[in-house]
């Protein structure tokens, strides 16, 4: 039987790198899209020798046009971070409206089953915890983080119209914090963050009291429940991430612990609607696909750690 092909775009992204590394060890052939705006050739380098994958050096926001044959297109490009989105803000939007839209018509072309990579932060601030799928989420539009959640709302949405106009195979996946190796040392998010400064010497930043909670999956869980999803045959929008919910605060002291730094704490202003809780309801995950994450946060940290080490 001829191998399968998936086209993963943002593929040299954290979690896009590891999406190739694990479709190439499940045996498909493997075609990789990203500009790197964020995204690091140095992630693909472990695959770029093998036969069964190959590079695109291309901005998605633009037309796609992949000859062959594709049978999954995986849509992962993003700017996941605030740092990146706050940074980037139109392209941010661009990608998430202009560049779903045409790994969609990518998709609808090839006949194949589309994925798109969505995120917890459609909740946006929530007044609902833990937060489950049906909940429609509490967002400001025009606030300085609306251009990441607009752009992820607006991406589930137009991919539901593909799914019921054309009939298109489409599922969707809302992220919630994940972490690992190939984060990027300044990438602006808490665990890397924390850990940089620690190793480093450097005092630890923490933003308001440290008090806001967050739910933090390791990528070697988040991946399994992504593989799960795309040869399942639900198609409305489902959580992945570990319900384990722990204050900022507590994450720092694991993280001093494990580096055994010394680090400072320095307490900033807590950057415009930054969200107080974060939770997600798993429930359908665990139902549907026999899916829950097993790498506790210690463990995980470890691991991250080990990496960023090295």
């Amino acid at each position: 039987m001829p191998k399968q092909t998936v086209l993963i775009t943002g593929g040299a992204g954290f979690i896009g790198s590891h999406i190739c590394q694990r479709m190439l060890e499940g045996n498909y052939k493997v075609i990789c899209l990203d500009n790197f705006i964020t995204g690091s050739r140095k992630n693909l380098e472990p695959f770029l020798q093998d036969k069964n994958f190959s590079l695109e050096v291309c901005n998605v926001s633009n037309y796609i046009d992949i000859p062959g044959k594709i049978d999954y297109v995986l849509h992962c490009a993003s700017l996941a971070s605030p740092k990146d989105y706050l940074d980037f803000p139109i392209q941010t939007l661009k990608v998430g409206a202009l560049g779903t839209h045409n790994a969609l018509g990518l998709a609808k072309k090839k006949r194949a089953v589309f994925l798109l990579f969505s995120t917890s932060e459609v909740y946006g601030d929530p007044l609902e915890h833990p937060q489950k799928e049906s909940y429609w989420g509490h967002v400001n539009s025009v606030g300085v983080r609306g251009c990441y959640d607009e752009s992820k709302r607006f991406a589930e949405a137009i991919t539901m119209a593909y799914h019921r106009v054309h009939k298109l195979d489409t599922k969707i996946v809302r992220i919630f914090n994940t972490y690992g190796p190939r984060m990027r040392h300044h990438d602006g998010r808490v665990v890397p963050n924390f850990i940089d400064q620690a190793l480093a010497g450097k005092a630890l930043t923490v933003y308001g009291a440290g008090q806001q909670t967050r739910s933090f999956c390791y990528i070697d869980d988040l991946v399994e429940g992504i593989l799960r999803l795309m040869l399942s045959d639900y198609n409305l929008p489902l959580n992945l991430g570990n319900p384990g919910e722990f204050t900022i605060m507590q994450l720092l002291k694991l993280v001093l612990k494990l580096t055994g730094s010394k680090s400072k704490i320095v307490f900033k202003k807590l950057p415009q609607d930054d969200p107080q809780q974060r939770q997600p309801d798993i429930t359908k995950a665990k139902q549907l696909l026999g899916w829950k994450p097993i790498v506790p946060l210690e463990d995980g940290l470890e691991r991250t750690i080990s990496w960023f080490k090295g």
